[in-house]
């Protein structure tokens, strides 16, 4: 049976203690996404990761992995969520269906210190059975475009999709939650 864990990204800390907004792992569109998986009988988790306004690898690879990730996975990372996911399939030897990165961040400025001290296993396209796919914007910020390059560069077999007036894929970017073009990609069967 096909599964799948979608991982949010990280908030600033003023937006990610707001009352009233959503927790991250309702927000933007992953909530939607997880729906529409779940539609097609795949049993979808989007975990809350601990702190994401200042990310702990080790804390949140503590949570990740009480999720069950196995061939039969489709990881879904957006921003930092994606380039988490890229360590930790770098780090491990586990093999999933389907890696997909919305607007990957990997931290390639060392803002976050030693989140993102890792290099990329080059046999990461083969830990995935039907490869990596990777969703950018050409309107998105510096740091995207930068982690976008390096991503290229170390995963030139994966699929690129571009998209334009995206900007971060965020709600505030794409004035909707429904994310169709993102659905299309899950390979779901």
């Amino acid at each position: 049976m096909t599964r799948a864990v979608i991982l949010h990204g990280m908030p600033s800390k003023e937006g990610y203690y707001e009352s009233d907004r959503n927790s991250e792992s309702n927000a933007h569109w992953l909530p939607w996404l997880q729906k529409q998986l779940c539609i097609k009988d795949v049993l979808t988790q989007t975990p809350e990761m601990p702190r994401p306004y200042d990310p702990d690898y080790l804390e949140w690879k503590a949570e990740f992995e009480r999720q069950e990730v196995d061939e039969d996975t489709i990881l879904v990372g957006h921003s930092l969520g994606g380039g988490f996911i890229v360590r930790w399939l770098s780090e491990t030897s586990i093999k999933i269906k389907q890696l997909i990165l919305v607007a990957p961040w990997l931290d390639r400025e060392h803002e976050y210190g030693e989140l993102f001290e890792f290099t990329i296993d080059d046999r990461l396209v083969e830990k995935t059975a039907v490869g990596i796919d990777v969703l950018y914007s050409t309107n998105d910020d510096a740091p995207m475009q930068t982690s976008l390059e390096f991503l290229r560069q170390e995963t030139p077999s994966a699929r690129y999709h571009e998209f334009k007036d995206y900007g971060h894929f965020c709600l505030r970017d794409m004035k909707t939650r429904e994310f169709p073009e993102l659905l299309s990609i899950c390979k779901t069967s």
